[in-house]
């Protein structure tokens, strides 16, 4: 549990209302740095990283280049993601910290492993959302610990766990829903057991159901996990096998429960009602009205606010944010045209590039699980269509696997 928390310091980082200075993430990127220098002190071979990682550094360093001359072309103040590398590292050291831990405390580590330690974070998280929205006592005891606006969340009415709030927690909980995905897909233990399949499949069901009550952006990670699902199934070729037959059996089974569970509470529950509409706005549109339509999809349609100059299209107008007044440059949270309009096409394509090549290395790294790494790509892709953040973080902990492994396996050598 202990583990699980400090992962989740680095997974949803957030900062102590007494040390403000920093966040855990970066803490937890000293401690990693530490590690890593230790490590390679002892072994014969030195400070030595993961060709992966570092042809990804070249590919982060030239995309923080590219943002940087457009903000000193264009004579702007913006700071974001100029320094994009730095964050990078900053990431994967806190990453390499949590990755060290795992494997200090099970005596090795895995792809499985990790997305076990996420989906219990997730999980964790959205317990946490709940009982700060309904027992004023814990509210108040996270509020004096950590850092944030709950005034803003309170007034937006939005739900929020410790460092779990809005798109940068709905895209976590969407990677997550991913990685269950693949799991239940390719994992032959899980599928050979069917209380197995019922416990990711209710895991699931928990993240995607009150994930999308903290944030929408929950949702593009439940059609792509259910996507996937589909396809593996073998409905398109007609050759269904008996173990996704399994898989769907008790699928549709928590599906049936959980939509009966969601009705009562609609019904019934005038404070889970309330949610449930945020969460599930488009689907009960529809169901009520036959039109679907959010509240965010209508201010996301009048958001595509494309560039008059072709100067603008090519190397952007070096702002990321609006300079004038808090809210974003020409009033987009478009991912796209956020990039286009701070670093133009060319910043874009080298920022696309570096998540490729991201899930190129772990798809060659790890043949196992290797779509769960294409999925992941096209997860953030998709993302782009609604919000500017990325997901480096998660290739991060995936990235680390091989030189933990490395002293893992050297120290287990030293001790026989």
């Amino acid at each position: 549990m202990l583990t699980a928390i400090i992962i989740s310091m680095f997974f949803f980082p957030f900062e102590f209302t007494f040390l403000k200075a920093a966040n855990t993430k970066m803490i937890m990127a000293v401690f990693g740095l530490v590690i890593f220098v230790f490590q390679s002190l002892r072994s014969n071979k030195g400070m030595v990283v993961s060709s992966e990682f570092f042809s990804a550094s070249i590919i982060a360093g030239v995309f923080s280049f590219l943002t940087f001359f457009a903000v000193f072309y264009n004579n702007t103040n913006e700071v974001a993601y100029t320094t994009y590398v730095v964050s990078m590292w900053v990431w994967f050291f806190a990453a390499y910290a949590a990755c060290n831990l795992i494997a200090q405390i099970h005596g090795y580590i895995s792809v499985k492993l990790i997305i076990n330690y996420l989906i219990a974070i997730c999980v964790a998280q959205c317990i946490i959302a709940l009982l700060i929205d309904n027992m004023p006592s814990v509210q108040l005891m996270v509020d004096r610990i950590i850092a944030v606006d709950s005034e803003k969340m309170e007034q937006i009415n939005r739900l929020y766990g410790i460092g779990a709030s809005l798109d940068v927690a709905g895209t976590r909980f969407s990677a997550v829903l991913v990685m269950i995905s693949v799991l239940i897909s390719h994992d032959s233990a899980i599928r050979a057991n069917r209380k197995i399949i019922a416990l990711y499949i209710f895991l699931f069901a928990v993240i995607a159901v009150i994930g999308s009550m903290i944030a929408r952006t929950t949702n593009v990670g439940i059609i792509i996990a259910f996507a996937y699902l589909l396809y593996r199934s073998g409905v398109f070729n007609i050759r269904i096998q008996s173990s996704n037959l399994k898989v769907w059996g008790v699928l549709v089974m928590v599906v049936l429960f959980l939509i009966l569970v969601c009705i009562y509470l609609y019904n019934n529950v005038p404070a889970a009602n309330k949610l449930l509409v945020f969460a599930f706005e488009g689907l009960i549109s529809w169901l009520e009205t036959g039109e679907w339509r959010t509240d965010s999809t209508d201010v996301l349609q009048t958001m595509w606010v494309f560039p008059e100059s072709f100067e603008t299209w090519i190397i952007g107008d070096g702002y990321f944010s609006d300079p004038m007044k808090p809210g974003f440059y020409m009033e987009t949270d478009v991912g796209y045209l956020r990039f286009i309009y701070l670093c133009g096409l060319i910043g874009l394509s080298a920022f696309s590039i570096f998540f490729i090549y991201l899930s190129i290395a772990c798809y060659r790294r790890f043949p196992q699980e290797r779509n769960l790494f294409l999925l992941l790509c096209l997860l953030t892709f998709a993302i782009w269509i609604k919000v500017a953040t990325d997901i480096f973080l998660v290739y991060a902990l995936f990235m680390c696997i091989p030189m933990v492994q490395k002293h893992t396996n050297n120290q287990l050598t030293r001790r026989l």
